[in-house]
């Protein structure tokens, strides 16, 4: 699967401060790899229609079991309604015992940033 590209819903206004959520998990086998993809669109699409969301992009390596997720909001909170609502909710829940791994990152930047560049949000999991 290749890397899908930075989708936004909402031009962010300028020079606003965004919050950075990144993500990497590891499945513990490759159907849980499979689980995870045939989830992918479901929550894709919620992420392109939140509310506060200003963009997300998702690289995955199923053959490796790994993939990270990357995203900007408006808010810690726009972050966290996101992350408990359905679908994203109940399929991340479903998912768990299928996880050998999970890290994430936050951070804070401008939307002047936006979109946020793949190799910075990679080296802050080194």
């Amino acid at each position: 699967m290749p890397t899908l590209p930075w989708t936004a819903r909402n031009t962010p206004p300028t020079r606003a401060e965004a919050i950075v959520f990144a993500s990497r998990f590891e499945t513990r086998t490759l159907w849980g790899a499979l689980k995870f993809l045939l989830r992918t669109p479901t929550v894709w699409r919620q992420v392109s229609r939140a509310p506060g969301g200003y963009g997300a992009t998702l690289k995955a390596a199923p053959l490796k079991r790994t993939f990270w997720t990357l995203s900007a909001w408006e808010s810690a909170d726009a972050l966290k309604t996101f992350a408990a609502s359905t679908p994203h909710g109940p399929v991340a829940d479903g998912l768990r015992t299928q996880m050998l791994s999970f890290a994430h990152r936050t951070w804070r930047t401008t939307t002047d940033e936006l979109p946020v560049d793949w190799k910075d949000a990679m080296r802050r999991f080194e």
